[in-house]
């Protein structure tokens, strides 16, 4: 059997006024419902120990994170080894509850933007406000990178973490490269 390989195998850079590099492999699970029914909590709890978090929040703790994607939509973090446990675990909650909770680890790619400038390199390719105080660590938002549908979170200050399909790593990654050259400070923030 062969070895899961990342979309770009690892592919970083810090040439530029941030660092871009693809994360690791990490297990993804999407459950959407009725966020409000206590088998979707439950199913959130008993898979990555997380509380359900709000619209708009990643709520993180011991390496496994939970991302509300939409209102009927949550996105789980967790080891891309951990991923059959904790889809078990959120099958075995949900019971016969009306849901769908599927493994799209092998369907995502994961990328990281880190440095003092990694706001203004966000802020150039999506429609979202990202100035202090209107985006901060704790986060979330699903919106447009360019021309690709993305996600990200902050995890810490001058760090964020996107997550797009697979199929569209080469262009995120060579589109945040591209807004991270040497010299395109805008100094917004």
């Amino acid at each position: 059997m062969s070895e899961p390989l990342s979309a770009l195998n690892g592919a970083s850079s810090s040439t530029g006024i941030v660092t871009v590099r693809e994360l690791p492999l990490q297990g993804m699970i999407t459950l959407r419902g009725d966020m409000g029914a206590p088998a979707l909590k439950k199913a959130v709890k008993d898979a990555v120990g997380l509380k359900m978090p709000a619209l708009g929040e990643a709520l993180s703790d011991k390496g496994k994170t939970a991302c509300r994607m939409s209102p009927d939509e949550v996105l789980l973090l967790c080891g891309y080894g951990e991923v059959a446990a904790s889809l078990q675990a959120a099958q075995d909650a949900l019971g016969n509850t009306h849901s769908l909770v599927v493994n799209v680890s092998d369907a995502r790619a994961a990328f990281e933007v880190s440095g003092p400038f990694a706001r203004e390199v966000m802020a150039k390719l999506c429609p979202v406000d990202l100035a202090p105080g209107r985006f901060e660590p704790g986060m979330f938002r699903r919106t447009r990178m360019g021309q690709v549908a993305a996600a990200f979170r902050m995890p810490a200050a001058d760090t964020f973490h996107i997550i797009c399909f697979r199929s569209q790593a080469r262009y995120v990654f060579d589109v945040l490269r591209v807004a991270a050259q040497p010299g395109s400070e805008v100094n917004a923030f």
